[in-house]
């Protein structure tokens, strides 16, 4: 997925504690071409990853209980066609996200196992796996 990324792509993840949001990130930041180091932004509440010609912003709001200005300043990258925006914990912004994204809800399976249940609209067809 993450070398299908065109940028302007918003990507909201589903899941509980430990569900592998950060680690689907890792993925998806290692697709795109970044060699950033990537971690969860609990704390720091975004990271950024570039590759040659985009900037992939990973978002957690999970610890976040009033949008405030983090909510300007999502709103100011998601006017960015050369951004892509990943955000764990989206409720809370959810009001200021784009109708067309991708959701994934990952459910844990067991320890080592994840079912991906993935929500998009037709334009977006294009970051998923081709069925045959």
């Amino acid at each position: 997925m993450g070398r299908k990324l065109r940028g302007g792509e918003v990507i909201e993840l589903l899941s509980d504690l430990g569900g592998g949001k950060t680690t689907f990130v890792r993925g998806l930041a290692k697709g795109f071409g970044s060699r950033d180091q990537v971690r969860s932004p609990s704390f720091t509440l975004v990271n950024q990853y570039k590759s040659e010609d985009l900037t992939l912003f990973h978002f957690d709001f999970y610890r976040l209980t009033d949008p405030g200005i983090i909510k300007s300043e999502l709103d100011e990258i998601l006017q960015d066609a050369d951004n892509v925006v990943v955000i764990e914990w989206p409720k809370i912004v959810e009001n200021a996200l784009p109708t067309d994204r991708l959701t994934i809800q990952i459910d844990s399976i067991s320890e080592n196992r994840r079912k991906f249940l993935m929500t998009y609209p037709s334009n977006l067809s294009y970051l998923l796996p081709v069925e045959t």
